[in-house]
């Protein structure tokens, strides 16, 4: 089972790395095609998201490879369910709610895994 939980967090870390360079890299502009919400959110804020993903998906793989401070996957993964959390909640405030569910199911993958399933 560990090695279940250990797949569904490189798939996850790797979602959120992926991501998180594209908020840090991209213009507001360029995203606005791709994703509506950027108009909610200045470029800092969106940068600061970016930089959440890439140390919560960091967190979720480093720690437990590392085997340094290996709790810390627990907390990058609560920490990447509050930021899914205000995800959804930006997506049902624009009424957008197909966007709303699937960043709260694979954060809740991984958060059901590491604190219930096989916990570190």
């Amino acid at each position: 089972m560990n090695v279940a939980i250990w797949i569904l967090q490189g798939l996850g870390a790797a979602l959120f790395l992926m991501a998180g360079i594209m908020k840090l890299i991209k213009p507001n502009a360029e995203m606005k095609e791709q994703m509506g919400w950027v108009d909610d959110f200045s470029q800092g804020q969106i940068r600061l998201i970016g930089i959440a993903e890439i140390l919560g998906s960091l967190g979720l793989i480093l720690p437990g490879l590392l085997n340094i401070m290996p709790s810390l996957t627990a907390w990058a993964a609560l920490g990447l369910t509050l930021l899914m959390a205000g995800a959804s909640y930006t997506h049902m405030r624009r009424k957008e709610k197909n966007a709303a569910v699937p960043p709260l199911v694979i954060v809740a993958l991984v958060m059901l895994g590491r604190f219930f399933i096989a916990p570190l």
